[in-house]
């Protein structure tokens, strides 16, 4: 490169040697490999929770930094990272890297643009707050003990958890720091988010050290670990727990109760907060990756309800009931033939649906992943406000399976008819699959094989539980059913998000309208209200999603007729990473288009 510079300089009209002309085109490409590699590296050491589940252990000592000195570092820090992109020359990109360039370069301008309103006033809620309201991987539902997720084989690795432990306090300062500076400006979340919040707390303000989830780590010591390491290495964790852990909680909780949710506005939506109305059509962006306005969300969500509804009706003549379709919903959300009375019934029946799915993929997937999955109970303190299941990712380096966690607390609220489109979602071949097969593609960046656009992601994953058709799992017209009520949940999402936080609707009519038009339980419509409250427009991403994704397919089954394979444009969605939806359309026109290129097959 410096020899290119110079014959440059000097006016030199010489032809420049292979070598030259190859450094010249290559110049630009390997500064962008080495900008995003030490870029990834950077958001690791600067997320060390997120490194910890991803399976990097370098920095399992320390909690992320949340003070707002590190927070505005951290944004002129993507600042200057945008400023050094826009300096190099993406017309000498390979087509491959003007993609990385883009992506790249697109999450740290959407990083920039969020940060001038002051989302990170809000770090936590009934859905992640101490001690889960650290960033984890990216869409993951952050309620799920970090102490849990990670590998204790070593001293070094008890000797790191107890580092942590005693920086535990400082981290729960800066927490309570970004929320009374969110009380200052005006950011707060509405009373049924804050109200849930102390009671939470309060379960983790145990009397014996030895009782917190934080020593959960110090009850199974490997075999290779001494005795006497034991007892010292337990030891001196529950006094980290007792000097720091335990009273930081107890400040926590103080701060809630006497600060915090005396504070939050009764009326719920993201209008009445500075900004309000930008924030929601920001966040909408954001989710969704599209331009679609929150009115056109709007309609769109009262569309799909009216489509579904007139399936639901088709599927409850086919099912002998004669009823309304009101009275449908009141039947399946009563009749004790659709529930199991004990949570180990609930638990066996989840186990033996994966266990019938994985057979069946082969006949849609032309690529599996390496890496297993195994489905488990959600933690017991987070169940009564956790949704009815999720996955969590498995460790990049392999020392933890992907885990499907089903809700056990109160079976006689959990439908059997809702468990096969739930498995498909979470499990096989939702996320599981979309999330092992992105990480497993070593052809691409990091930051697109552990990535995650929330409307590819979840939209992939609602896309999924349509394939129970195609792989023979709604034989049973309630299992059925149960698909069209998933889909009608994401579809009343669209209604009830806009609704709240740019229409303005009240709770009560976001909760009325949720159950006219789904037959799920009250406790679960309950929840997911109180989640959009807390979480605006990240709802939307699924149901955009999805027709997306099906409206591709669609396009390419008409375009390319006999030629289609659907195991290979299942190939073509997923091994790439995730993408943006806009991306993900090029990506697909492209396939199309070679497929209609190529010589037909003999």
């Amino acid at each position: 490169m410096v020899r290119v510079l110079f014959l440059l300089a000097l006016g030199s009209i010489a032809m420049l040697s292979p070598d030259a002309e190859a450094a010249k085109s290559e110049a630009p490409a390997a500064a962008l490999h080495k900008l995003i590699q030490s870029e990834w590296q950077y958001q690791l050491e600067h997320s060390p929770t997120y490194a910890s589940v991803a399976g990097d252990r370098r920095w399992n000592d320390r909690w992320d930094d949340l003070s707002l000195q590190a927070i505005e570092a951290d944004h002129q820090h993507n600042l200057q990272v945008i400023a050094r992109l826009k300096k190099l020359d993406r017309a000498k990109l390979s087509a491959a890297d003007q993609l990385n360039y883009d992506l790249f370069l697109r999450d740290y301008e959407l990083w920039a643009e969020e940060h001038r309103f002051k989302w990170y006033l809000l770090p936590s809620n009934h859905m992640g707050s101490i001690p889960e309201g650290i960033k984890q991987p990216p869409g993951v539902q952050t309620a799920y003990q970090l102490a849990d997720n990670l590998r204790f084989e070593t001293v070094r690795d008890y000797e790191d958890w107890i580092a942590r432990l005693k920086g535990f306090s400082t981290y729960v300062d800066q927490v309570i720091a970004l929320m009374r500076e969110g009380l200052r400006q005006g950011l707060v979340h509405p009373q049924p988010v804050v109200r849930r919040m102390p009671s939470q707390v309060e379960k983790q303000l145990v009397e014996d050290p030895a009782k917190s989830g934080f020593h959960n780590p110090f009850e199974r010591f490997p075999a290779s670990i001494p005795a006497a390491e034991q007892q010292r290495l337990a030891a001196a964790g529950r006094a980290a727990i007792a000097q720091g852990v335990l009273p930081a909680l107890k400040r926590y909780h103080q701060f809630l109760t006497t600060e915090y949710v005396p504070k939050g506005p009764e009326q719920v939506g993201i209008w009445q907060l500075p900004q309000g109305a930008e924030l929601y059509a920001f966040l909408a962006r954001k989710y969704t990756t599209t331009s679609l306005t929150p009115d056109e969300i709007h309609a769109l969500g009262l569309s799909e309800v009216k489509r579904i509804r007139a399936e639901m009706e088709a599927v409850k003549a086919k099912a002998g009931f004669q009823g309304s379709l009101a009275e449908f919903f009141r039947f399946l959300r009563s009749d004790a033939r659709f529930y199991y009375k004990t949570g180990d019934e609930l638990l066996t029946r989840y186990r033996s649906l994966s266990k019938r799915i994985d057979p069946l993929l082969v006949r849609l997937f032309k690529t599996l992943p390496r890496q297993p999955y195994g489905v488990e109970p959600t933690p017991e303190a987070m169940a009564p406000d956790a949704t009815t299941g999720f996955y969590y990712p498995g460790a990049s380096d392999g020392s933890r399976p992907g885990t499907y966690l089903v809700n056990l607390y109160r079976p006689e609220t959990r439908p059997r008819w809702e468990m096969v489109p739930l498995t498909l979602h979470e499990a096989v071949p939702g996320h599981h699959l979309q999330t092992s097969l992105a990480a497993e593609q070593t052809g691409i960046p990091d930051f697109r094989r552990f990535g995650y656009h929330v409307a590819y992601g979840e939209g992939w994953a609602l896309y999924c539980e349509t394939l129970g058709d195609e792989l023979g799992l709604y034989e049973d017209p309630y299992d059925k059913f149960g698909q069209l009520a998933y889909d009608m949940w994401r579809a009343v999402r669209l209604v009830v998000d806009t609704g709240m936080h740019s229409k303005r609707w009240t709770r009560q009519q976001a909760l009325d309208f949720f159950m006219e038009n789904s037959p799920r339980q009250e406790l679960d419509t309950t929840n997911e209200v109180d989640r959009y409250i807390a979480w605006p427009a990240q709802a939307l991403a699924y149901k955009i999603g999805q027709l997306k994704i099906r409206e591709l397919r669609t396009r390419a089954e008409k375009e390319l007729g006999s030629r289609f394979d659907v195991r290979e444009f299942h190939d073509v969605v997923l091994l790439d990473g995730s993408l943006p939806l806009d991306v993900l359309e090029k990506k697909v026109q492209g396939w199309v288009a070679a497929r209609k290129a190529a010589p037909a097959p003999r």
